[in-house]
């Protein structure tokens, strides 16, 4: 069932909102070769905690970490670890905070000092395709708009749609209903109505479409090893004009 939500409940979750792009901001800060990703994780427990919030992320499914933090060819769910990060990798981080019994969500993807020109130019599509997609996220327009928009950035440039993972609703729980695909179907999804709050989570990658699973049960890569970008922000429909963006300053 699709929650709509009420304007205390948007308050609150863009209290959980500024907690998450702060922890973000401090991981992208500390990001530098030989920084191991267990490292970054700790940056991000360490201030989620200190403003009174719980790590979304930790626990949830049995998930690890705080972060989810991936590099390269890893799409989404990367395990935080001992593996240092390298100059040219880039490195997608992926976290929220629980606050006043509801969650924020958010990703990035960044380079890791001096990285490659099509590495580079695949982030910016990746964010750009994001932009793209919420200029449709306007009361009485489908959820397929959205995913149109994304789709649309991709295709002219060649890159790939990663079909497995989809954007959600959010709330109380992480992923609550609709389903926010970066890829266009038959299905038109739900009308957007005020108040309701979707994660648009484009994952667009250099190469394969298709992923794989890695022995941990968590983390999925690109199936060609081609490099994989991910950009997600928390929207709010909006009673009339543009959505809001509660994960952006």
């Amino acid at each position: 069932m699709i929650s709509l939500k009420s304007k205390d409940e948007i308050k609150r979750m863009r209290d959980a909102a500024l907690i998450a792009i702060d922890a973000i901001d401090l991981m992208v800060k500390a990001v530098e070769p030989g920084i191991t990703t267990m490292e970054l994780d700790d940056i991000a427990y360490r201030y989620i905690i200190s403003k009174g919030a719980k790590p979304g992320f930790k626990g949830y499914g049995g998930f690890p970490g705080t972060a989810c933090i991936s590099i390269n060819e890893e799409i989404v769910h990367g395990i935080p670890g001992p593996r240092k990060l390298r100059e040219g990798d880039i490195v997608t981080f992926d976290t929220g905070a629980y606050l006043h019994g509801y969650h924020s969500d958010m990703a990035r993807t960044v380079g890791v000092g001096k990285i490659s020109e099509e590495a580079a130019r695949l982030i910016r599509l990746t964010e750009e395709s994001f932009f793209n997609g919420i200029k449709y996220a306007v009361a009485g327009n489908r959820i397929h708009d959205i995913s149109a928009g994304v789709e649309k950035v991709a295709l002219d440039n060649g890159l790939g749609i990663v079909r497995e993972y989809t954007g959600h609703g959010l709330g109380t729980d992480l992923h609550e209903e609709p389903e926010v695909p970066n890829y266009t179907s038959r299905i038109k999804g739900p009308v957007l109505r005020p108040g309701l709050v979707i994660c648009v989570e484009p994952m667009l990658t250099l190469g394969a479409e298709d992923t794989i699973l890695a022995e941990n049960e968590w983390t999925a890569s690109t199936s060609d090893g081609s490099l994989a970008s991910h950009y997600e922000n928390t929207i709010v429909i909006t009673d009339n004009g543009p959505c809001e963006i509660i994960t952006l300053k």
